[in-house]
């Protein structure tokens, strides 16, 4: 059982969110919203928040509950199970607060994360842009300083919360003269200010959760709304890429289980052959197979939660989190469906509505590709470290990696086969 590596508190929270889910939640909620009959979630945001559910981990001065990572990753496992749509609308007070919790001012703090918790605001995140989704550095969108404001010009693409956001965390260039990593700000925009929500994403998955297009021309934005040091996004970026993949991650985890536990149950009473096809090991295989991957990706998640909650996030480990638990979760909703065969095919069971929602899963807040590149980057210069400052120094990026193992190995061959005694 996993609960031997919980505390008693982070059991408590957990049993706590998995009853607000399976009491309070309307399921019809959730169909209304994978029929594009509701744009944005509203009532399940309000009613989380009047639980005091979202944002475990902030200061209560602020009405979160000062909780840990392990805590909110607890949570947001639970809320997946819901689908993706209703687990983005929770874990974006995560992101955006984080921002403003680590960098943010005592009045931003008081202004923004309060009431986002309190249910009175609702908050989004513009990154992505038309030019590229993983280039985040190369981002295009500018904010010139004039006098007291900034002025922005640019647009970003599939903004989760577009739709219903209040306000949006919004990263721009302000330095186009400095190396990419060292130009960009973060600011805080109000939609009053003047932000267009163009066009309203339809999806394959992820429904109702008002994904849009958004357009800032000449937006006009108080200096006291930038967030830390002018041209200083890189930490702030950095940091919120933390609770962005390990909520993605958590969450899959809960929708991979939903698809499982349906699959588990009808295994058990479909009858085939004079017998239930959970009797086949083509089926229960399966099933051993999907529930270990979980169990690993849990494994993972909550690594990387207690890293964070030590103070040593490890962008690694957060990135093999991520990365292995939305692939695990695609792969179980797959197998899930396969299971129940054609029936499984349709919109008899939520089956198909998981596997829409986990195909999403690998390519957002970082693809899988994208995760893989940073984990072998860091793998990298774990195992080439011990050379720096030895006459093996070598270049760390990873365009020269290959070489430099093979450099490593010509010069020193004993050192991967010792003699023997």
């Amino acid at each position: 059982m996993f609960d031997v590596l919980l505390t008693e508190s982070e059991r408590k929270i957990r049993d706590e969110v998995r009853i607000f889910v399976r009491d309070q939640v309307d399921p019809d909620l959730i169909i209304r919203m994978d029929g594009n009959e509701q744009e944005y979630p509203y009532d399940f945001v309000k009613a989380v928040t009047k639980a005091n559910l979202i944002g475990l981990r902030f200061p209560k001065k602020y009405n979160g509950r000062g909780l840990n990572w392990v805590s909110e990753m607890l949570a947001i496992e639970e809320v997946g199970i819901l689908g993706i749509a209703l687990g983005c609308a929770y874990s974006l007070p995560s992101i955006v607060c984080e921002a403003i919790d680590k960098f943010g001012t005592e009045d931003q703090k008081r202004n923004y994360i309060a009431p986002t918790l309190r249910g009175e605001k609702i908050c989004a995140e513009g990154l992505t842009e038309p030019r590229g989704g993983s280039d985040f550095f190369g981002t295009i969108t500018s904010a010139v300083p004039r006098g007291d404001h900034f002025l922005i010009n640019g647009e970003k693409r599939f903004v989760a919360g577009g739709i219903g956001a209040d306000y949006f965390l919004i990263y721009a260039r302000t330095n186009p003269q400095a190396a990419a990593h060292e130009s960009l700000s973060a600011f805080l925009v109000d939609r009053d200010m003047g932000v267009e929500v163009d066009e309203h994403y339809s999806l394959m998955g992820c429904r109702g959760m008002g994904a849009a297009r958004i357009i800032l021309k000449d937006v006009e934005v108080p200096n006291q709304n930038l967030i830390g040091q002018l041209h200083g996004a890189t930490p702030i970026f950095n940091a919120m890429m933390v609770p962005e993949r390990l909520t993605s991650a958590a969450g899959a985890i809960g929708l991979g289980r939903a698809a499982l536990e349906i699959a588990i149950r009808y295994a058990a009473r479909r009858e085939a052959f004079g017998k239930t096809i959970s009797r086949f090991e083509g089926i229960s295989f399966k099933i051993a197979n999907c529930a270990t991957a979980l169990d690993a990706a849990r494994g993972l998640v909550y690594r990387a939660a207690r890293l964070a909650d030590n103070n040593t996030p490890s962008r690694k480990a957060v990135s093999q989190a991520k990365l292995f638990a939305t692939e695990a979760c695609y792969q179980t909703v797959s197998e899930s469906m396969q299971i129940l065969g054609g029936i499984g095919y349709t919109d008899v069971y939520p089956i198909e509505r998981l596997f829409r929602d986990a195909r999403l899963a690998t390519i957002w807040t970082g693809s899988s590709e994208i995760m893989r590149l940073t984990i072998q980057s860091d793998i990298f210069k774990e195992v080439l470290k011990e050379e720096r400052g030895t006459k093996r120094d070598v270049e760390l990026d990873t365009s020269g990696a290959g070489k430099t193992a093979e450099k490593v190995y010509r010069e020193d061959p004993a050192r991967y086969h010792p003699k023997k005694d």
